[in-house]
């Protein structure tokens, strides 16, 4: 059974292409999550610019899903809930992508 997660994209009004996904990433959905970082990309990359990945409603990420963030690094910038950090910075992934911690929402 695939753990609960919600991915989306849509693009900001000044033109930037946000993926937001929430839940939990793990081997469960990884294929979803990366097919849809892939699929983002695409409009991202016409017009020359980074993709905005919005993790901040993630409560829970795997292994699967650094390495899915770290096939993409030279093409993606994050934003994550701040209880991703601890695992961001040890993976190495706060290295090579720009990490910006944001709450969550109430």
């Amino acid at each position: 059974m695939a753990t609960p997660l919600r991915v989306g994209a849509d693009r900001r009004d000044d033109g930037t292409v946000v993926l937001r996904a929430s839940g939990e990433l793990d081997m469960s959905n990884i294929d979803v999550f990366a097919a849809a970082v892939t699929d983002a990309l695409g409009p991202a990359s016409q017009d020359g610019g980074v993709l905005t990945v919005d993790l901040s409603g993630i409560e829970y990420l795997d292994s699967g899903a650094i390495n899915a963030l770290f096939g993409h690094a030279e093409r993606i910038r994050l934003i994550v809930n701040p209880i991703l950090m601890p695992v961001l910075k040890i993976s190495g992934l706060t290295d090579v992508v720009s990490v910006e911690a944001k709450p969550r929402d109430n």
